[in-house]
């Protein structure tokens, strides 16, 4: 038995290494004919470029002239991209007719001289976007107004309008917590600033649009309140420009200072492309502390000339930590987002489920408001707050492009109107393109994602219960930072939010682009990764 064993151990050792060796030579042959083919690419294996037409500034003689010395130089793919990075028109305006026939010759001329061609599936390099998405075709988010109401009557009131351009989703009722109005502001506190800086008041008078600019690096502020009030929160809203601070939270107990929690305060734009709420809220949380006076230590402020804060709230009611991030109103601030850039701090659970609204008394009442906005209710007794939810355009728009080009970056988590885009662009341009060329015309390309996150979308609810087996409807007053059922629970609601959306952006974006470009004969080249405010999975994203 054991010499039988030993033969086939031997037999066995004997295969392995005659199928390494040839795993090896096969291995070698096939680097070898890859560095052989990029010595000398063949008509199969080219070069390909960018070709980009800056401002519009062409000819079909250059046209003719580009392609003829790039099939001298052995390139064997062009992807036109119609940069304009000073936005304005060039010698042949984009989207005349003169325009399109410039852009059907590339491909004609592509087709007799042996150059393929490819085009970015909208002007400008980001990314799918144009004067053809309008509001209700973009990428939203969603924003609300609220009011409180006082129960038991029939009411009637005309409901503020959060945006200009808005689409209607819920209006949600749900009992008032009075904690709410247990917050430390002008009315019950005092407040310095030091050094001193002009209008301190500013930051506790409940009005966004006042504050304070920080000109040194350092800070303190002082807040003195008339009674003790047991906060659990502070939120922090900064001005309208770039603010970055190192911040300390501190409050006097038992005849002294103590630290109650340290974070960092980062409010950046770039060009929108961080999210549609660049300059909002930081929420921070902290365990229950009884005090009549509070320290902000301020340090290491990075501002654009000049910046601070608008307001500071400390608060008796708990917040979902950092609710604008979770939510995907603003995210990333730099152009390369690293591992943990989504990643937040556990919370402690609430010791006291009060503090926290029960999802089971979340009421759609959208039936009660009618297209004016006009809100006719049977409030059951006690107070309520209502929130008016709906989505608008988070703003992003394609470019650089000429004014004519540009236009709102289409929805990325709606196929139809990825299919929509497609042909607004990409579509009319085969439409021009003789059949005989057509075979020279191959590429649809996506640059890098470029264009920040957005939170919502036609049909959203219903996808969204498919997925994950609940309605998330009872948990939307998460966006104004209040906690649904209890922290984790608020979390989980938003870590299935951001994960659908990133399924979206992969899987309806890029992969409604490949399926109508190859229903189309045409082949989607991605640049699969994202800057800023990217919310989405490289790997998942570039697979698609």
């Amino acid at each position: 038995m054991k010499i039988i064993r030993a033969l086939a151990l031997l037999i066995l050792a004997t295969l392995t290494f005659v199928q390494c060796k040839s795993t090896d030579e096969n291995q070698q042959a096939t680097y070898n004919k890859i560095q052989s083919d990029f010595i000398t690419p063949t008509d199969d294996n080219t070069l390909w470029c960018y070709w980009y037409w800056i401002g519009d500034d062409i000819s079909k003689e250059g046209i003719t002239k580009d392609l003829e010395a790039m099939k001298a130089a052995g390139i064997g793919a062009a992807f036109i991209g119609n940069i304009n990075p000073d936005e304005k028109d060039g010698k042949v305006p984009m989207l005349s007719e003169d325009w399109w026939d410039h852009m059907v010759h590339a491909v004609n001329e592509g087709k007799r001289i042996g150059v393929d061609i490819g085009s970015f599936n909208c002007p400008g390099w980001s990314m799918s976007g144009g004067p053809w998405i309008t509001g209700d075709k973009a990428m939203r988010y969603l924003v609300h107004s609220e009011t409180t109401l006082a129960g038991g009557k029939k009411i009637e009131i005309q409901f503020e309008r959060p945006k200009d351009e808005f689409q209607d989703v819920y209006v949600l009722a749900f009992p008032k917590d009075k904690k709410e109005e247990r917050y430390l502001s002008n009315k019950n506190s005092s407040i310095s600033v030091s050094p001193t800086v002009k209008n301190a008041k500013a930051l506790l008078d409940g009005n966004k649009n006042t504050g304070v600019d920080f000109v040194r690096p350092e800070y303190t502020i002082e807040i003195n309140s008339k009674q003790a009030l047991t906060a659990r929160s502070i939120t922090l809203l900064p001005g309208k420009t770039n603010l970055i601070v190192d911040c300390e939270l501190q409050a006097f107990v038992n005849g002294k200072y103590v630290t109650i929690k340290e974070f960092n305060f980062d409010r950046r734009d770039f060009k929108g492309q961080v999210g549609p709420i660049p300059f909002g809220p930081l929420a921070i949380s902290f365990p229950p502390v009884q005090s009549d006076k509070f320290k902000l230590i301020c340090n290491n402020i990075q501002t654009v000339r000049s910046g601070g804060f608008s307001e500071i709230r400390i608060s008796e009611v708990p917040v979902v930590e950092e609710f604008l991030g979770k939510t995907l109103g603003r995210m990333h601030p730099t152009p390369q987002p690293s591992w943990n850039s989504y990643s937040w701090t556990s919370v402690k659970e609430l010791s006291d489920n009060q503090l926290a609204i029960d999802e089971a008394e979340v009421l759609d009442i959208s039936d009660k408001m009618d297209k004016s906005g006009i809100l006719n209710w049977d409030a059951p007794e006690g107070e309520w707050t209502v929130m008016r939810f709906g989505m608008t355009p988070t703003g992003t728009k394609n470019s650089p492009s000429a004014p004519q080009g540009k236009g709102y970056e289409v929805d990325k988590a709606n196929r139809e109107l990825v299919r929509f885009h497609f042909e607004q662009f990409i579509g009319d341009f085969l439409k021009r393109i003789p059949e005989e060329s057509k075979s020279a015309f191959k590429y649809v390309i996506a640059d890098s994602y470029e264009t920040g996150s957005q939170n919502w979308t036609d049909g959203f609810e219903q996808s969204f219960e498919e997925r994950y087996g609940y309605n998330p409807k009872k948990y939307l007053p998460v966006f104004s930072g209040r906690i649904v059922g209890s922290v984790a629970e608020s979390d989980r609601f938003l870590w299935d939010l951001r994960r659908a959306v990133a399924d979206d952006v992969a899987y309806k974006y890029v992969g409604g682009l490949r399926e109508i470009a190859n229903e189309n004969g045409l082949k989607l080249w991605l640049e699969n990764y994202g800057h800023w405010g990217y919310p989405s999975e490289f790997l998942m994203y570039g697979g698609q």
